[in-house]
């Protein structure tokens, strides 16, 4: 009998579609399947939208986009401060309940030196703990105490994924629609796990580029990724900017080295 687990699919923690082949049966052993996989013939297909997930055991399903978010301790999201108190602020983060953020949930915090949210501003946080009848607690630090990225949010702007898509973008290696976009623009990100993603970029043409070639990203193969990154950046004009960058780079030069040839 074939370990499940020693048959890894190519689809493996990629977004797929109901009707795609997720890959053919293997001629000896036996391969487990869950929710939303079955066999087709020689093959196995999803009968569902979602993440392609495997057990440690090698049993194969797909996990469905949830239409809301249930939050997990260790969970990272991105949440808006909705009410401030004198302990805590109020945020929300898409969960059936809000969340708490102590105000000294911050590297460094003290009751005399702490961060000074208004509603309305942005966090990147961790959810240090969840309970099914009570309201999330969220910290901006890791579980050493270090702010380890996590921090008030600020300019940019949030757009949202599906929980299974933001899962994807924190996969390691990082998502192919990533690393595309990463070789050509300058940008911030952070991604929630609530499937809440902000993005900071030094233009505001680049912020919404990202963000419109991150959700158009779901269900895309790390090759379409990769042409829909390389087309959006020719339709959007990066191109001919990186061009005239270079353009007048090369005029700097020539300046350059006219004034140097005047000098001698």
């Amino acid at each position: 009998m074939t370990e499940g687990s020693s048959i890894v699919p190519e689809a493996l923690g990629k977004g797929v579609c109901p009707g795609d082949v997720l890959m053919a049966l293997p001629e000896t052993g036996v391969v487990r399947i869950g929710g939303g996989v079955q066999q087709d013939g020689e093959q196995l297909v999803a009968t569902k939208a979602g993440l392609l997930q495997q057990a440690r055991n090698g049993k194969l399903w797909v996990e469905a986009r949830q239409k809301r978010y249930i939050p997990s301790p260790e969970d990272v999201v991105v949440g808006r401060i909705i009410d401030k108190h004198s302990e805590n602020y109020g945020v929300d983060i898409g969960a059936p309940f809000r969340a708490l953020l102590p105000v000294l949930a911050f590297e460094g915090a003290t009751k005399r030196n702490r961060p000074q949210l208004q509603v309305g501003d942005l966090v990147y946080a961790r959810v240090e703990s969840a309970h099914r009848d009570l309201e999330p607690v969220l910290s901006c630090m890791d579980a050493a105490g270090k702010a380890s990225g996590f921090a008030h949010l600020k300019g940019g702007m949030v757009f949202e994924v599906s929980t299974t898509h933001a899962r994807s973008l924190l996969s390691r290696p990082p998502a192919a629609v990533l690393s595309a976009l990463g070789r050509s623009l300058q940008f911030e990100m952070a991604v929630g796990q609530n499937g809440r993603v902000w993005v900071d970029a030094p233009s505001a043409a680049t912020v919404v580029l990202v963000a419109n070639t991150v959700q158009s990203s779901e269900f895309l193969t790390p090759q379409q990724q990769e042409q829909l990154v390389a087309a959006l950046l020719k339709g959007s004009g990066a191109a001919a900017v990186q061009r005239q960058q270079q353009e007048r780079q090369q005029q700097l030069e020539q300046q350059q080295q006219q004034q140097a040839e005047g000098k001698s």
